[in-house]
């Protein structure tokens, strides 16, 4: 049987592909339009003492990708995961002022390059098969107005969990974890938790945000629509947290929309937090 082919529902949802050429045959590059807020609350006043409002301003992340792909290169198009994360990223805003943050299964890298805008330093690692890293190279080359960060682009395999030094020493000094929709597989949900698990507990604690949409489908089983992934994802969390200390909650998706995109009750979003060991015993 030959693997099905997927396209992400945003590309019909809203116009953001432009007419500009790819590097590759078969991509596309979209424009992605989001609004920054204003940097702070100080008032402040213009030569004739009237009050001069900062008011937000709008930016666009160019990003090269897929139309479509097979299930196993998903990472190559852009889901709507992204936008919520970005959403957050640009909520928390100046809080994230001296972190590094590094994102796990980037895809194209749209979120990453949302971090950068904020952060010290950001790390941007997937997979490296498919062209995966070269695409968010290619894309955080179209986006170096945007990018204030130190950033760095590495190979990062759910399913390896056998990590070099380089990639061992920016986990340790990365301070927030960010995710989003790398929930669509059991076999890569299963990686991806055994990967959050090894990474929160490695000193000093770390913080993990996970974005994902809840994907129904209907089961003769329940006889009834049913989200199998997130179940899993589930499932497997309470697992790990089982021996440990850590802090997981649902955060409540009532901050403010900056992107253009359908923010679906389907879409959630989960922060987990690690302890030192010290503060454990």
């Amino acid at each position: 049987m030959p693997e099905l082919t997927v396209r992400s529902e945003i590309y019909d949802e809203y116009n953001y592909k432009t007419e500009m050429k790819p590097s590759k045959e078969g991509n596309v590059i979209s424009l992605f339009p989001f609004w920054l807020p204003a940097r702070n609350n100080t008032l402040k006043f213009d030569e004739d003492d009237d009050l001069d409002v900062e008011r937000r301003h709008k930016e666009v992340i160019k990003i090269e990708h897929s139309s479509k792909t097979k299930i196993a290169m998903v990472g190559l198009q852009v889901w709507r995961g992204a936008f919520l994360l970005g959403d957050l990223l640009i909520h928390l805003g100046e809080s994230l002022n001296g972190k590094t943050i590094m994102e796990l299964g980037a895809g194209t890298g749209l979120t990453s390059f949302v971090a950068a805008i904020y952060a010290k330093s950001v790390v941007c690692t997937d997979i490296n098969i498919g062209g995966i890293l070269d695409l968010i190279k290619l894309n955080a080359k179209y986006n170096t107005k945007l990018i204030k960060s130190q950033f760095k682009v590495m190979p990062l395999d759910f399913t390896n969990t056998d990590w070099d030094g380089s990639l061992l020493n920016e986990i340790r000094k990365t301070d927030i974890f960010i995710a989003a929709d790398v929930i669509y597989d059991d076999d890569v949900t299963a990686a991806f938790v055994s990967t959050i698990e090894k990474i929160l507990n490695i000193e000093p604690p770390k913080t993990i945000y996970i974005v994902l949409e809840k994907r129904y489908v209907f089961t003769i089983e329940h006889m009834d629509s049913v989200a199998p992934c997130y179940e899993t994802f589930l499932s497997l969390l309470d697992k790990i947290k089982l021996n440990s200390q850590w802090t997981t909650e649902k955060i409540p998706l009532d901050f403010p929309k900056y992107f253009t995109y359908d923010r679906v009750k389907e879409l959630v979003c989960w922060k987990i937090t690690s302890k030192s060991i010290s503060a454990q015993l």
